[in-house]
């Protein structure tokens, strides 16, 4: 049996094509059936973020093209080859547990990641997606991080994207963040880490927008600001000095024209938006306004830089862990596989001593 882990990351793909490749949470099921059906798999789990789309899974099937599976979930045909990395194995066992413990993040030793993949196996295993080799696989990787965690100092002070996206706002705004005026379009975890994070910062005046009135104001009683209608966010805009857009929705939230219209009517008084969705809830072509600054999760990558400089001390210690856990996984599968083959073999004879051909060799 092979053991895989394939996917694209903000290391190999831009957003533009991650985007076309993310799989809406309510939708990870039914994806994860479609592949494991069409590539002939055992098991599998799919993980769906914003800074990466992976396949696990187990085969038996010794020439299954693993990296055309993806087209399956790819909003238009395109070669995506360049972009897939593909990895068996041992490779791929080590490669889960690095991305598992934030070692492969953006923010290298965030800990956002570990919560993704433990949700992405609790659904596939709860779905009866994955059996003997990947709850294995996914039980070690909770177990090395934790060593990691614990051992080692790489999740000291790490942060997460939304953690940049606020040390962006308080760089932009200065010590005048009590002041000013923030929204958060959005209401799911990654709204609500970053409603926080800004109010840890300082933040003060904050609105909340979200389709749902009753989550919007739910979280806004929770961080002290004021509930929006999604409906009526750009009305409220105007006195706006930040826009953080954060849901889970696929549609664009704020196009072009939007913003035009919404500088005019703020005398081009400078603007920032953070765009945290994946896909995109703010039309690209914004950046290209006057006193118009948006950023998205790519554009985060190099504040992120500084913080992989002051953790990298720490990887030659996580990888030592790491190691020692993928062998001793390799060596804990190599030994059932060895009895599974015994019993397999063992059951093939019995079962043929008692056909006529074996009958007739026993009495020879």
């Amino acid at each position: 049996m092979k053991l895989f882990a394939a996917g694209v990351s903000y290391k190999t793909a831009p957003i533009e094509l991650r985007e076309q490749l993310a799989v809406q949470s309510s939708h990870l099921v039914d994806a994860a059936e479609v592949l494991k059906w069409f590539g002939h798999l055992d098991e599998i789990v799919l993980l769906s973020t914003c800074n990466r789309i992976e396949i696990y899974g187990t085969t038996q099937r010794a020439g299954s093209d693993i990296k055309s599976l993806f087209q399956l979930l790819c909003s238009e045909s395109r070669d995506l080859n360049p972009y897939i990395y593909l990895y068996d194995d041992a490779d791929a066992a080590r490669h889960l547990l690095r991305v598992t413990a934030g070692l492969d993040s953006v923010m290298l030793g965030e800990t956002e990641i570990t919560g993704q993949m433990k949700k992405a196996y609790e659904i596939a295993r709860a779905n009866g997606l994955t059996d003997r080799v990947l709850n294995r696989l996914f039980q070690r990787a909770f177990q090395a991080t934790k060593e990691i965690r614990t051992h080692t100092a790489i999740g000291r002070g790490a942060v997460s994207i939304k953690s940049a996206a606020v040390e962006l706002v308080g760089k932009n705004l200065g010590e005048d963040l009590a002041r000013r005026s923030i929204m958060v379009i959005g209401a799911g975890q990654m709204a609500e880490c970053c409603l926080g994070l800004l109010v840890k910062k300082g933040a003060r005046s904050i609105l909340v927008a979200n389709r749902s009135f009753d989550r919007a104001i739910d979280l806004a009683i929770q961080y002290g600001g004021q509930a929006v209608c999604l409906g009526d966010c750009l009305f409220e805009m105007p006195d706006v000095d930040v826009v953080v857009a954060a849901t889970s929705s696929a549609e664009t939230l704020l196009y072009r024209d939007d913003i035009e219209r919404l500088m005019e009517a703020r005398r081009h008084r400078p603007l920032l938006l953070i765009d945290l969705a994946v896909p995109r809830n703010i039309e690209p072509t914004v950046d290209g306004l006057e006193n118009v600054s948006l950023y998205n999760i790519d554009d985060l990558e190099a504040a992120a830089r500084e913080a992989v400089r002051n953790r990298g001390g720490e990887l030659a210690a996580c990888h030592r862990i790491i190691d020692t856990h993928v062998a001793a996984l390799i060596e804990k599968l190599d030994t059932e596989n060895g009895r599974r083959y015994e019993t397999d073999e063992t059951q093939l004879l019995c079962d043929l001593a008692n056909t006529p051909a074996g009958l007739l060799l026993q009495a020879s």
